[in-house]
């Protein structure tokens, strides 16, 4: 690994896929025709088309043994997976490449992977990530008033002030919730320290794609 490299964390994470490791095991023998029609077909997958056809004819012309063929695919699904999830902003295409040599995948294939990660495909293939990946709804709307209760059954609460909150989400729904001063300034205080352990995670050197 070369020291400029060495300052940047692979698009994989710390710990290199089962898939991956099989990838670039079955790919002797394997020429750039071949590679090319498996790959068109895996970036169809990955932008929601149905290439089990495609797929199916390759497997039925290819000399390879469908064991193998299922090794590439699978290897070839999860490197653009894991590389479209990791922003353009974030991920160089020469670390990209580095990271495919250290694989021992030959140079020809490198450029085809790089073509598509960082190519004309790149917008597709993130859409249709988005919607497969599982999401949470998020805050569209949120609001927020100091109240005082003046009547109330519980005299350790009279007259002590609290905050009211109302969120809407993109689902439609809304949440009203209330807290006390105290308890409110806890969770800004939770909150702030929060942010800050995640602006130094973001400092250290060992989880920073990009210098």
């Amino acid at each position: 690994m070369s020291a400029s490299h060495a300052k940047d964390c692979s698009f994989l994470g710390g710990r290199i896929p089962p898939e991956i490791e099989s990838f670039s095991k079955n790919l002797h023998d394997v020429d750039q025709e071949l590679f090319r029609k498996i790959l068109k077909a895996v970036v169809s997958a990955l932008e929601g088309k149905d290439s089990r056809e495609v797929l199916r004819a390759i497997a039925e012309s290819s000399p390879l043994p469908q064991d193998r063929l299922a090794h590439i695919v699978a290897g070839m699904h999860r490197i653009l997976s894991e590389a479209v999830r990791v922003p353009t902003a974030s991920l160089r295409q020469e670390t990209f490449k580095e990271d495919l040599r250290e694989l021992k995948i030959p140079e020809d294939f490198i450029s085809d992977f790089s073509s598509v990660v960082f190519g004309s495909r790149r917008a597709a293939l993130e859409a249709a990530a988005s919607q497969r990946d599982p999401r949470l709804p998020s805050m569209e709307d949120f609001r927020w008033r100091v109240d005082v209760a003046i009547s109330t059954s519980s005299l350790a609460r009279a007259l002590q002030p609290s905050v009211v909150m109302q969120m809407k989400l993109s689902d439609g729904k809304l949440h009203r919730f209330e807290v006390p001063v105290s308890r409110f300034q806890d969770l800004r205080y939770n909150v702030a320290s929060i942010l800050k352990e995640m602006n130094d995670l973001e400092k250290r050197t060992v989880l920073r794609i990009q210098d």
